[in-house]
C-alpha cells in the first residue's frame, strides 16, 4: 500500500482526534493536512503508521490550540467550537465515548483543560490509546500521561452533566421542537423547554445576536416565536440536522445561505440549552454563508405591517 493510501484509510480517525483537541473544522483539516505533508517528507516508513500519524496530528493540534487560546480569551462574547455535521471516523467498539465527546457540551467542558490535559484524554479515554502511545503522542513520560488523565477526567466528570437521553425520544422531541418553532406556536415550544433553558449564541461580534443570552422558558419560548414567521416570510428556510452528534437546524436564506446552526442539549425529555452558531467564520464549511445582518434587517421590515 502506497503512503497515500495509507494516509487516506487513517485520515477519518486523524480529523476526529484533531477536532476533538481544537474545537474547529477548518483548523482540525488544516492539521490534517500538515500531518500529511509530514509524513509524505518523512525518510524512514514507521513501525505503526497509524501510532505515527496519530502522534503527529495530536502535536500539530496541541501547537495550534497553544496559540488560539490567547485569541479565544479575547474573543468578542461567547466562544463555541464549530458546529461539525458529521464525524467521518466510526468505531463500534467506542462508539458511545465517541458520541459523548463530540456534544457541544462536552467539548465546551474541554476547553477548560489545559492544551496537554486535553490532549492525553482524547487519545487516552476518547480513542482507547495505550499509555505509552499517548506518551509519545504528547511528549511526555507514561507516569506524567497518566496523572495527566486522572486530572483531565476529573474536570470533566465536575463539570458535566448527562446528556444520556435516549436517541429516539431525543429526536422525537426535536422534531415536535422544530414543527412548534416554525409554526411560531409559543405554548408549543414553552412546553418542551425546561424552566431554566438558556439560550445563548456565538456571533463573535460579527453578526447580530440577542445580548448575552436569553433565560427562562417563557422568555425563550416568545423570543423563538417572534423571530421565526419574518424569516420565512422572507424565504428563509430552517433543516432540521443532527450536529455534533445532537439535534439541531440551519437557518438558509432565500438563496440556501447559510444564515446560523442551532443545536439543542436534551435532557429528562426537556431542552436545557439552545446554542446558536452566527459568527459566518465558524460556518464556512457548511457552504456559502449570508449575510446576517441583511437577513435580519429584510426579517425587521417584513414584520411591520405595510399598509
Amino acid at each position: 500500500m502506497s503512503r497515500a493510501q495509507e494516509f487516506q484509510e487513517l485520515r477519518p480517525l486523524l480529523f476526529s482526534i484533531a477536532y476533538r483537541i481544537l474545537g474547529s473544522v477548518s483548523e482540525a483539516e488544516d492539521a490534517v493536512q500538515e500531518t500529511w505533508l509530514r509524513y509524505e517528507s518523512s525518510p524512514t516508513r514507521p513501525a505503526s503508521v497509524k501510532a505515527f500519524l496519530s502522534a503527529t496530528v495530536s502535536r500539530i493540534a496541541i501547537d495550534v490550540l497553544r496559540s488560539a487560546r490567547v485569541r479565544r480569551e479575547e474573543y468578542a462574547g461567547q466562544w463555541f467550537p464549530e458546529p461539525l455535521l458529521a464525524d467521518p471516523y466510526e468505531d463500534p467498539e467506542r462508539s458511545a465515548e465517541l458520541a459523548d465527546s463530540v456534544s457541544m457540551a462536552a467539548l465546551l467542558l474541554l476547553e477548560r483543560l489545559s492544551p496537554l490535559e486535553r490532549a492525553v484524554f482524547v487519545l487516552r479515554e476518547v480513542f482507547g490509546f495505550g499509555f505509552a502511545e499517548v506518551a509519545s503522542a504528547v511528549g511526555r513520560s507514561e507516569a506524567a500521561c497518566r496523572q495527566l488523565a486522572v486530572r483531565a477526567r476529573r474536570h470533566m466528570d465536575a463539570g458535566r452533566a448527562r446528556f444520556e437521553a435516549d436517541r429516539r425520544e431525543r429526536e422525537e422531541l426535536a422534531g415536535r421542537f422544530f414543527d412548534a418553532f416554525r409554526e411560531g406556536d409559543v405554548d408549543g415550544l414553552r412546553e418542551l423547554l425546561a424552566a431554566d433553558v438558556r439560550m445563548v449564541g456565538d456571533s463573535g461580534g460579527k453578526a447580530p445576536l440577542w445580548g448575552k443570552g436569553v433565560f427562562g422558558a417563557e422568555n425563550v419560548a416568545r423570543v423563538l416565536g417572534s423571530i421565526v414567521a419574518p424569516f420565512l416570510r422572507i424565504g428563509g428556510a430552517v433543516e432540521p440536522h443532527e450536529m455534533n452528534g445532537q439535534p439541531g437546524a440551519i437557518f438558509r436564506d432565500r438563496d440556501g445561505r447559510v444564515v446560523n446552526t442551532l443545536l439543542l442539549d436534551v435532557l429528562d425529555g426537556q431542552v436545557q440549552t439552545i446554542r446558536a452558531v452566527i459568527n459566518p467564520d465558524k460556518l464556512r464549511h457548511l457552504g456559502p454563508v449570508a449575510d446576517a445582518w441583511a437577513v435580519v434587517r429584510e426579517a425587521n421590515q417584513a414584520r411591520r405591517p405595510t399598509h
